[in-house]
């Protein structure tokens, strides 16, 4: 039985870090959450590792999922945040966590004020600096511009991997709710990014896009799209747990959800999303795929 990676999870602490995004409409996650919350929920679902991504753009938050993965052997990598806009300033700290599990390095993009950060010459040192330490870039999209930016980071940097969260916000509950224009440009943008071949993405966030109330058949048009692009190889799954919460819904519901999406594939295709994708783009570990 090959290796299970739950490659989008999160840890957090408002009473030690600050997320601005945590605020009283998401009061229900509004408490720490940590690995050992969710050890036995892991083990239920067979899913023997797990990637933990920033859940804010700062170092305290690093620091909190380093702590976590000291503590954790679940813990198999760590996306964590550097300031890319700021060259320096990130390598000087890419040094100091040169022996800790960092497997890339991620950006909230969708809390900048200004849609077109990424394009900063700035920026582009850092994601160079990215390259050379082959370290990954973990982005949120959630607007067609931003989806957009992904393709031509991807062309400018042809050697650096990009992750692509929550396959660039799918908008789901719209689809439920009949509307489609929003869907065909969302998927022609996914289409765009996909043709470079240095972008994978995760089928994470997809419950939260599909709203209260969601089954498996509504998460499945952004699955079916993703793999039509993307392929298998080129996709990992992720529960996006705690922030999945805020529906309502339990790990295991959001996990069987998901899981239950890629069923139809073959068994080394379906290997590759649940957990060989993450390995190999990552480089966790293990060599059991």
């Amino acid at each position: 039985m090959p290796n299970v990676v739950d490659a989008h999870l999160q840890v957090w602490n408002p009473d030690a870090v600050h997320y601005p995004w945590m605020t009283a409409e998401n009061a229900a996650v509004h408490r720490p959450f940590r690995v050992p919350d969710i050890e036995d929920q892991l083990a239920d679902e067979g899913v023997s590792w797990v990637v933990l991504v920033q859940a804010a753009d700062n170092r305290a938050d690093s620091e909190l999922m380093l702590f976590q993965a000291l503590s954790s052997p679940r813990v198999a990598g760590v996306v964590a945040w550097v300031p890319l806009d700021a060259p320096d300033d990130a390598a000087t700290q890419l040094d100091k966590w040169r022996r800790e599990p960092i497997v890339g390095i991620g950006h909230r993009g969708h809390d900048e004020h200004d849609p077109d950060w990424l394009l900063d010459s700035a920026v582009d040192e850092s994601l160079t600096l990215l390259t050379e330490r082959r370290l990954t870039l973990d982005l949120t999209a959630h607007t067609p511009a931003a989806l957009a930016h992904v393709a031509t980071l991807a062309e400018s940097h042809p050697k650096l991997t990009i992750v692509l969260d929550h396959l660039g916000a799918p908008p789901l509950a719209a689809l439920r709710a009949g509307a489609r224009d929003g869907w065909a440009r969302w998927s022609a943008l996914l289409g765009a990014v996909a043709q470079q071949p240095n972008v994978v993405a995760k089928l994470s966030g997809l419950t939260t896009a599909a709203g209260a109330g969601w089954t498996p058949d509504h998460l499945r048009p952004a699955v079916d799209r993703a793999l039509e692009v993307f392929g298998p190889d080129r996709l990992m799954l992720g529960s996006d747990w705690p922030y999945a919460l805020l529906e309502g819904d339990s790990y295991a519901q959001v996990w069987h959800g998901l899981r239950s999406t890629v069923d139809q594939l073959s068994d080394d295709d379906r290997a590759a999303v649940l957990g060989g994708t993450a390995t190999q783009v990552y480089g966790l570990p293990f060599d059991s795929f």
